[in-house]
């Protein structure tokens, strides 16, 4: 089970969970320091094999087919692929691929990624980390560089959380081979944001939910029985949920599959 953005928060939480059941877990992160002390967390709770680990940073797609690389090296089946790393940025900045690096990071990196160990994922299924905050109105498939002068952090995170659930919904259809779910965690208790504001919210705030809560949803989605999920569903706890209206049309969904497709080559 590979899961990215796991070197703190849902993904630490989730790939603890997951180790502690027996399972072989694999932890992406791009800090070298949290991914090593995320690493003795993992290891002192697994009781199955010797969890793994890789760094890459997913604002460059060229760490992200690096990454793919050493997986298809290492593993010759990955059951589950937990699309969790992601965030929000504090200003407009592009990529070195020259994409508006919220979307890049949170879509195209997770994007590309499925796409370069789908075959290693026939069977399996692959786990996207949404949020209730996705709004698809700042999202334009044919713009992925996006306007500096009308960029917002939020309106750039909702945009890329509602290609999160697009892309589900189209990978289920697409391949329907693997399970593709996607799901809102919760509010959840962390480092999130990037104002003085919404980083004491995100801490302080009496109704958050704890990433242990929100790891063991994801640990939920990543091994219950295949016929107790719903593919190209998007979760909100244990419950299917309809998202946005927007984001029921097939159309958009296989627009954006194929402006993503051409964004990162393939």
């Amino acid at each position: 089970m590979v899961v990215t953005g796991a070197s703190s928060g849902v993904g630490l939480a989730a790939a603890t969970e997951l180790a502690s059941r027996g399972d072989q877990v694999v932890v992406v992160g791009r800090d070298p320091g949290r991914l090593q002390a995320a690493m003795a967390a993992v290891r002192a709770a697994a009781t199955g094999p010797e969890p793994d680990e890789f760094r890459a940073d997913f604002e460059s797609l060229d760490e992200v087919r690096r990454l793919a690389d050493r997986l298809l090296e290492t593993y010759p089946v990955i059951d589950v692929l937990a699309n969790n790393a992601g965030g929000m940025l504090g200003a407009y900045r592009k990529t070195v691929d020259g994409f508006e690096a919220t979307l890049a990071s949170n879509h195209l990196a997770p994007f590309l990624l499925t796409h370069l160990l789908r075959e290693r994922l026939r069977g399996g299924r692959v786990v996207n980390t949404a949020s209730r905050r996705h709004q698809p109105g700042g999202l334009d498939p044919d713009d992925l560089t996006g306007d500096p002068a009308s960029w917002g952090a939020w309106r750039a995170y909702a945009a890329s959380k509602a290609a999160n659930i697009l892309f589900t919904a189209e990978a289920a259809r697409r391949w329907p081979d693997v399970l593709s779910v996607a799901f809102h965690p919760g509010v959840v208790r962390s480092n999130f944001g990037v104002d003085p504001v919404t980083r004491f919210f995100y801490k302080a705030a009496p109704f958050l939910t704890t990433p242990e809560k929100a790891g063991a949803l994801l640990s939920w989605l990543a091994t219950a029985p295949a016929e107790e999920l719903r593919s190209g569903a998007y979760y909100v706890g244990h419950a299917v949920t309809a998202p946005d209206q927007r984001l029921a049309d097939p159309a958009l969904a296989s627009w954006l599959w194929e402006t993503s497709t051409k964004a990162i080559s393939l």
